[in-house]
């Protein structure tokens, strides 16, 4: 096997932490020892051991020699090993501890506390360092935790259903399911692997969403919603404190329960941005936005988004609201059921 056959396994070990990380990324480790993998292992709860510290751990469960073995073995890490001491200890005197010979690694961390100071640390005790094996694949991998850090606002998928003539709800503001069961469960398995939801006061008021998972299993999302009057009814799901919620308004900020309300002074001026910036405050790395219309579009022409994910029905509503105008390009056309999704990223 190649160097870029290891790597893409410890990419797919990593996507099993998909929903169960964050804020942390994703990470995946591989240990070949001649050619042969003996031990693997990925992050798989936040607060919790780390990919590399679960790899060797596998070795040393496994072989009798496991010490012999690792200082003659190759460790493959979808992302440079920390340096810090956070939750964890640092997994990169791990690695010297037990004198890996070789470290490839996919790529560098972004994070100020480990950006390249762990490979200067593995470098500097002698450990050999390759960089850059499936870089590019490695940093989509974890595409939220890297918009967290440059950007200071999580990455953001926008969500909706539109019938094939181009509505989005009817006009009289009735609740209509556009999508068939398929779609649906997709979107749920979606919320298992985001931190939040976010919808628009409109939606919160017609749909009384749940925004939780039902359909699958995992865990349920933080949830959020505009209401700048607090004029939700008080026994709709949203304030039910069933999950942790964030209430933007402009009237009061306080915490109640699971229940979160955040005051923003100005709807009219940078509300996008003041919602995103305090999601990031409270550790929210992804968010996907389910509408409507208006909270949607207002995303959009703030070019507050990174990727949307669009399902066309084959019905259609005649008249009613149009779905929300937006460029960018088509990275992907499938079939979900009886509906095409549409996968759209900015230009």
């Amino acid at each position: 096997m190649t160097p870029e056959n290891y790597m893409l396994r410890a990419i797919n070990l990593a996507k099993l932490g998909a929903g169960s990380v964050s804020p942390n990324p994703m990470v995946g480790a591989v240990i070949v020892h001649h050619g042969h993998i003996i031990g693997e292992g990925y992050h798989q709860q936040y607060g919790q051991a780390h990919a590399e510290v679960n790899a060797i751990n596998a070795v040393l469960e496994k072989y009798p020699d496991a010490q012999i073995l690792l200082q003659q073995s190759t460790l493959y890490v979808s992302l440079e090993p920390c340096s810090h001491y956070g939750k964890t200890p640092p997994c990169a005197l791990l690695i010297i501890k037990y004198k890996i010979h070789k470290v490839v690694i996919g790529c560098t961390d972004v994070n100020p506390t480990v950006s390249g100071k762990g490979i200067e640390l593995l470098k500097n005790t002698g450990t050999e360092v390759s960089v850059g094996v499936l870089e590019k694949e490695c940093m989509a991998l974890n595409k939220r935790f890297f918009t967290s850090i440059n950007k200071q606002r999580p990455y953001i998928i926008l969500k909706w259903a539109q019938t094939a003539d181009g509505f989005f709800a009817p006009a009289n503001g009735v609740q209509h399911w556009i999508t068939s069961a398929p779609a649906k469960t997709l979107v749920h398995k979606w919320r298992t692997q985001e931190d939040c939801i976010l919808v628009g006061t409109h939606t919160a008021k017609i749909d009384n969403p749940q925004l939780n998972v039902r359909l699958v299993a995992g865990r349920n999302p933080k949830r959020a919603f505009i209401d700048r009057d607090l004029s939700l009814p008080k026994d709709f799901f949203l304030l039910d404190n069933s999950q942790k919620t964030f209430v933007f308004n402009c009237k009061k900020t306080t915490t109640q329960g699971n229940t979160k309300y955040i005051a923003i002074e100005d709807f009219d001026y940078l509300l996008p941005q003041y919602i995103l910036y305090q999601l990031y405050l409270n550790d929210v790395q992804s968010l996907i936005i389910e509408g409507g219309a208006k909270t949607l579009q207002t995303f959009i022409d703030a070019g507050l988004w990174d990727e949307a994910r669009v399902f066309t029905s084959a019905k259609n509503l005649s008249t009613g609201i149009k779905v929300p105008h937006i460029k960018g390009n088509t990275v992907s056309v499938d079939n979900v059921g009886d509906e095409k999704l549409k996968i759209i990223i900015p230009f």
